[in-house]
């Protein structure tokens, strides 16, 4: 049986092996291609893939676990050691990963009182299940137990969140408790605050760095906390970031390949290290996470491209190809593998308008006051609130009170306000009729923050948290439709098109050249989320930086396939356009744009 063992450098079999690792995300690949992209992965020339395990992903309501078809954690590991990689995995309560709330399950939030990352008794009771799951299910992965496990993470970049040890120590007794064996790791910044706040070397546990650039200097930067510590570790960075990832009205983030490739030789040479990322992939449905400046959100885009060294879609790029000359230095390599393309059209056959069908896909709920999407036990995607208001006069001030992030309010069906971040914090003007008026107010929740102080803030808790106030009081008397949009197979066959009233729900029968990899361009469109043979491909918006949709083709079926558009801007063209190659759309704040230096 194969040993692993963590001293002043890592020992296999008691040999001093160096660990080569890729990123790759189970969750973002469509799981007909993790034999693809593991394949590349050790073609480049890596020896071991490393992955988050997402709590959300698996947990999405309290109590509720899902490990099937693209959640299989068990099944990427196997197919990872049958290609002859080793593994390491980042099952921690917090992942960050730019993913939806950094992991969290959104029914946390239906604990006010509770305290994320710390030692707070009723969030470690809420993360003891989840470990309980998922940890039975890799203790038999582990190389202590014959499989291809060498490490598992404790918890991520928590120095740069906390400094509470008995949190992390408390993780340690919890992960121990499930029947781990194999060495546990910490991974911070490189520098001394973040490393003296999220380590546990004290405790052996072994602290790795995440950085992008000047090797030297990280790597010099830990061991001068090891040597403080008294503790003898091998260096290794467990994300060197490889790329970037993006937000939306922001132009994409690149690096030059070959100031990255003199990076990776002068890493490679002084310790081990993990590509972040080796693949990026796709956030697919409502799962693209936000990140903030300030109290600023900024949702990130659907495409998790991460300029990385496989594209989004699964395709070798320049970096590989410099990474894979210098790895060939450490461990065999090989030609990677492409995958096919094709492009086609849409035609449009119908237009169905939200109000029409809300009865459809939503039971209305009635309440005195409106609750957050939380409160319904709703975590994703849209929510629309309804009442009626009198008015004396032809134009009424209005104000919400604790509404996330975009709304749209509709006076007696007509959409009359699009308000979203700072918008949302000011009062407005709006048309009445004199009498009684309905005003419907759709909610988006555009995603959670999943990095820095922003994480636990009440904008975490979406739709409308206190409510709406016309002249100086809080209406009263509402009904709510929940849309988390999961059951589209629902919607009405009766063809209506209204471009005054709410969003559109806009049906296509799609024809493809071939069944392969495509890419459905948005730069028509407006804002909203598409739907491909029932599966939620993710959101999209013409603000840009990305101008398309990726679709794997597994996605697709051969003769007649279904697109459905839920679409809140604008009116959809009759005839869409698939490409054999992504689109991309200048954005307005290309010139002012600064290139971010550390994870923000």
């Amino acid at each position: 049986m194969t040993t692993f063992n963590v001293t002043s450098e890592f020992l296999l079999d008691n040999e001093p092996f160096k660990i080569i690792s890729g990123a790759l995300h189970y969750f973002r690949v469509h799981p007909d291609y993790w034999e693809h992209s593991l394949y590349n992965l050790k073609a480049m020339g890596c020896n071991t893939v490393e992955t988050y395990i997402p709590w959300n992903l698996h947990e999405p309501k309290e109590g509720e676990f899902d490990f099937s078809e693209g959640r299989d954690i068990n099944k990427f590991i196997t197919l990872a050691e049958e290609l002859g990689l080793y593994v390491i995995v980042r099952p921690s309560p917090f992942i960050c990963a730019e993913w939806e709330f950094g992991g969290l399950p959104g029914w946390l939030l239906n604990y006010p009182d509770m305290i994320y990352r710390t030692t707070d008794s009723l969030f470690l009771e809420k993360v003891a299940p989840f470990y309980h799951e998922i940890l039975k299910r890799l203790k038999p992965q582990q190389v202590t137990e014959g499989g291809p496990i060498l490490m598992l993470q404790v918890e991520n970049e928590y120095g740069s969140y906390g400094n509470e040890k008995e949190y992390l120590r408390s993780l340690v007794k919890m992960i121990k408790d499930e029947g781990i064996t194999v060495p546990l790791f910490t991974s911070d910044g490189s520098w001394d605050e973040t490393l003296r706040a999220g380590s546990l070397v004290e405790d052996g546990i072994l602290a790795t760095g995440n950085f992008g650039s000047k090797a030297a200097e990280n790597f010099s930067n830990m061991q001068a906390y090891f040597d403080e510590k008294n503790v003898e570790m091998p260096m290794m960075c467990m994300e060197f970031w490889d790329g970037w990832f993006n937000r939306y009205n922001e132009p994409i983030i690149r690096r030059s390949p070959q100031e990255f490739a003199e990076v990776l030789e002068e890493m490679v040479s002084l310790g081990s290290l993990n590509f972040y990322m080796f693949q990026g992939g796709t956030n697919f449905g409502f799962m693209n996470g936000c990140s903030s400046r300030g109290l600023k959100r900024l949702p990130q885009v659907t495409s998790y491209d991460y300029d990385a060294l496989l594209t989004e879609w699964g395709d070798p790029t320049e970096k590989y190809k410099l990474a894979q000359a210098i790895l060939s230095k450490y461990s065999p390599v090989s030609e990677p593998r492409v995958l096919g393309k094709t492009s086609g059209s849409g035609q449009l056959t119908k237009a169905t308008n939200l109000f029409d069908v809300l009865d459809k896909i939503s039971t209305p709920q009635h309440v005195m006051y409106p609750k957050t999407m939380e409160a319904f036990d709703q975590y994703y995607g849209y929510i629309l609130y309804r009442t009626t208001v009198y008015s004396a006069k032809k134009e009424q001030r209005g104000l919400l009170m604790g509404a996330q992030d975009r709304v749209h309010i509709f006076v007696n069906q007509k959409l009359v306000k699009t308000l979203y971040q700072e918008e949302l914090l000011t009062d407005f003007m709006l048309d009445m009729e004199i009498g009684d008026n309905q005003i419907d107010i759709l909610v988006e929740n555009m995603g959670r923050v999943n990095y820095g102080p922003l994480l636990q803030s009440e904008g975490q808790r979406k739709g409308i948290q206190r409510g709406f106030m016309m002249d100086i009081h809080f209406e009263s008397d509402w009904t709510v439709y929940t849309l988390p949009l999961d059951n589209i197979e629902k919607l009405s066959n009766d063809a209506s098109c209204d471009g005054e009233k709410a969003g559109h729900f806009y049906h296509y029968d799609v024809m493809l050249n071939e069944v392969a990899d495509t890419f459905l361009d948005i730069t028509e469109f407006g804002k909203g989320v598409a739907f491909l043979n029932g599966v939620n491909l993710g959101r999209y918006w013409n603000v840009g930086p990305i101008g398309y949709l990726y679709i794997p083709a597994p996605l697709l079926r051969e003769g007649d396939n279904k697109l459905v558009i839920f679409e809140t801007e604008k009116e959809l063209p009759q005839t869409i356009s698939f490409k054999d190659h992504p689109v991309y759309i200048e954005t307005e704040n290309q010139d002012n744009f600064k290139k971010p230096t550390a994870p923000i």
